[in-house]
């Protein structure tokens, strides 16, 4: 994940997917019936399995492009959607990286009730960094990290997620994406950042536009905050009203009512493509003064199963709360 404080970074990314003009206002929908609506019978989300699918992702060791562990946890991951969906695709591609080496990624795609024109989209990337510039040990910067919180987080909540929907059906359809590449180039270099997403977007592989979308990066955070981000905002304000609604229903303060960062993060590339995405994101890992983010500190210990909880249960509600 990379983040970005200064505003006036989004015109670069702009530039780098199309003309950097203002959208049109985007038609808020609030995911309500205008009819009574009828109580909605919403699966229990099980942090605990969560955090089981966290740490056999960590298992398998860093998952940066080409190594070992990203093979190994492609594999695991494909086998693991399709105990849940016979929908299961692969969106294989090739990026140059630094020094010419030739990046082998992946984005695996799965889609319930296909059928479905009504549909919302959630999605998170799977890979790592392949070195850890925040390191307090300057002898390890150039080591791939672990990658808990900043990758397995968000694609634990999304695989119990899954698990879920084929035992529980929704009334509408769900597409999850798994991004590739997106935490591969080196700070300040934007364009090998959001590889995946960026490949995703420029393809035509959902045969419906979602009605929204949601992006999960660094969830897992034991000390979970998770402001609304900026672009998010920007973006699809009435999907985030939609989100820290029920999130307030339920009483989960992990989702507070403050504005945070600017991120250029996966939702980016989806925004302007046309697809309605926001970025659920706590960028404070764990805290403003210490900072695991882009480290060797990015390890389960440092995770919690209370915050997958938390984020999975929200967006168990907010699934279950939309209708065709």
């Amino acid at each position: 994940m990379r983040a970005l404080i200064v505003l006036g970074m989004t015109s670069f990314f702009l530039a780098g997917c199309g003309e950097n003009k203002e959208k049109s206002p985007v038609p808020e929908y609030s995911g309500e019936t205008k009819t009574a609506a009828q109580p909605v019978s919403v699966p229990s989300f099980d942090g605990t399995q969560a955090f089981a699918y966290l740490t056999a992702q960590t298992s398998f060791g860093p998952r940066n492009p080409n190594s070992v562990g990203h093979k190994a946890c492609l594999d695991y991951l494909t086998a693991e959607l399709q105990k849940y969906s016979d929908n299961v695709r692969q969106q294989q591609f090739t990026e140059t990286g630094y020094n010419g080496e030739k990046l082998f990624l992946t984005n695996i795609i799965t889609s319930f009730k296909p059928e479905e024109e009504t549909r919302v989209l959630l999605c998170a990337h799977w890979d790592t960094r392949p070195r850890a510039e925040q390191d307090e040990n300057k002898r390890r910067r150039n080591k791939p990290i672990l990658g808990a919180n900043d990758g397995a987080s968000g694609v634990a909540v999304l695989l119990q997620i899954a698990a879920l929907l084929k035992s529980h059906p929704p009334s509408i359809g769900i597409d999850i994406v798994l991004f590739d590449g997106e935490d591969y180039g080196l700070e300040g270099d934007n364009a090998r950042y959001l590889l995946g997403s960026r490949h995703f977007a420029q393809s035509t592989l959902l045969d419906h536009i979602p009605r929204f979308g949601i992006l999960l990066d660094m969830i897992g955070d034991k000390f979970l905050e998770i402001p609304k981000e900026q672009h998010s905002l920007r973006y699809a304000p009435d999907v985030v009203s939609l989100v820290w609604g029920k999130a307030r229903e339920l009483g989960y303060l992990q989702f507070v009512d403050e504005v945070g960062e600017l991120v250029t993060d996966d939702h980016l590339p989806l925004n302007e493509a046309g697809i309605k995405n926001i970025d659920l994101i706590d960028f404070n890992y764990p805290d403003q003064t210490n900072r695991f983010w882009h480290s060797h500190q990015d390890i389960p210990e440092n995770c919690s199963a209370e915050s997958l909880e938390a984020v999975g249960t929200v967006l168990m509600h907010v699934i279950y709360s939309q209708k065709p």
